[in-house]
């Protein structure tokens, strides 16, 4: 079979390995080659500006995850990792989606799995590529499956285990408009069957909206019993909280203070993740050792070092408003928010209209710092514009902090105006931290 490999990254090169050792004719096909993912020596490559319209005569397309499946133009079939392993997996999959909290979720669910004594792969954005681990996977193991939108956007089948975090407007510089990303995040549910089983968030009526979204059966009776099969974490539909421990159906598993993560929603997190790990485990040790194990990822809400009295955190992997919202809820204290990069096609409104409610003062940085200046400007919300790298963010930051405050990395945009990814801007902001 002849094999395309469209666009070359982590991905691509987990598909290149996967379909040479099966046996195919593979070529990478792409517009640009960078130093962090070189070409194999011994690889069929198309490196070109018009690499992208040469794709008519290959039988099958492996697509780049955040790449169009309706701008490749070919007579063979357009297809992706996530499709291919969805064929392939021999064990059951738990599929995470939702615009924040993913990797959280997923890791939450793998580390209470694990305790339990469980075999538990971990795929997708937070973990390997999935081909990488389908050979290795027995049918007794669990996959825990973290799929964003671009994952699931050409997805012909769901996991057997759904969890829809909550959702909100992302990637609308690759989607065509919200409705297209909605749709995407939808395929998640979309395909489950009677004995399929969905947890959505408890608020958000996106998540909602997906969780009741699917191929129906005819038979109303029939469809009536696969809605019946959603259920709304963290209330008494699933795994909830009542004084100051985890519940369901009235019996206590574990106090809340076993999740060793700040905020609120982390707690909504690991509800949905307890939910979703019953499945597999009733053991009530095993849930609250896998919640005590897991300390966070890095950039994600992390405490960095306090600096005369100043709190510094690393949310580097806010990349939507509602991320910087849930950060800035987390702390009581007064905060200065670092809040701006690359533009997404996020409205920065709300983000903007909490800072003001909590009294957060805000340094707006990056491409879409001019537009955030400008709304802290008209909601009267003290700001200062640094279009300077992470070192003269960090050290505007250190001069307008009090004692007895925090400052969080929170930026509610993406981080390739001025940085290689989230994770870089991450750790120059670490760097700079503990520079001071």
């Amino acid at each position: 079979m002849k094999v395309a490999i469209v666009g070359y990254g982590a991905e691509g090169q987990s598909s290149y390995r996967y379909y040479v050792d099966r046996g195919d004719d593979v070529t990478i096909v792409t517009d640009k080659v960078s130093d962090q993912f070189p070409l194999p020596r011994e690889a069929q490559a198309i490196v070109a500006d018009d690499a992208f319209s040469r794709l008519a005569d290959f039988d099958l397309l492996l697509r780049t995850p955040p790449m169009r499946p309706d701008s490749i133009v070919t007579h063979g079939k357009v297809w992706s990792q996530a499709n291919e392993f969805f064929a392939r997996c021999q064990a059951p999959i738990i599929g995470v989606t939702g615009t924040k909290g993913k990797g959280t979720t997923v890791s939450l669910i793998a580390s209470i799995l694990r305790e339990a004594g469980l075999v538990v792969h971990v795929v997708g954005n937070i973990g390997q590529p999935p081909l990488d681990e389908v050979n290795a996977i027995q049918p007794d193991d669990i996959v825990v499956y973290e799929l964003s939108s671009f994952q699931l956007w050409d997805l012909a089948a769901s996991p057997q285990i759904a969890v829809v975090l909550g959702i909100e407007p992302d990637h609308l510089d690759v989607h065509a408009d919200f409705a297209e990303y909605l749709a995407a995040k939808a395929h998640i549910r979309q395909y489950q069957g009677q004995d399929d089983v969905c947890y959505y968030h408890p608020t958000n009526e996106f998540s909602r909206q997906i969780a009741m979204t699917g191929d129906w059966p005819e038979d109303e009776e029939e469809q009536a019993i696969w809605q019946a099969q959603a259920f709304r974490y963290a209330t008494e539909e699933a795994v909830y909280i009542q004084d100051d421990h985890f519940m369901v159906h009235g019996t206590m598993i574990c106090p809340t203070s076993a999740v060793q993560l700040p905020g609120a929603f982390n707690l909504e997190n690991a509800c949905a993740a307890i939910s979703a790990a019953r499945h597999f485990t009733v053991d009530d040790e095993a849930i609250e050792r896998g919640l005590r194990a897991f300390t966070g990822l890095p950039h994600r809400l992390k405490f960095v070092a306090e600096k005369e009295g100043v709190g510094y955190y690393d949310d580097s992997i806010a990349t939507t408003p509602g991320s910087a919202i849930a950060a800035m809820h987390s702390f009581t204290a007064p905060k200065v928010l670092i809040l701006g990069g690359s533009d997404k096609g996020a409205d920065y409104h709300e983000v903007v209209a909490v800072a003001k409610e909590t009294d957060t003062k805000v340094i707006a940085i990056g491409q879409t710092g001019t537009r955030i200046k400008e709304l802290c400007e008209e909601l009267e919300v003290e700001v200062i514009r640094e279009e300077g790298k992470m070192a003269n963010v960090v050290g505007v930051a250190a001069a307008v902090a009090a004692a007895g405050s925090v400052v969080l990395l929170s930026p509610a945009s993406a981080s390739f105006d001025q940085y290689k990814s989230y994770s870089d801007r991450g750790d120059q902001f670490i760097a700079a931290v503990e520079g001071l």
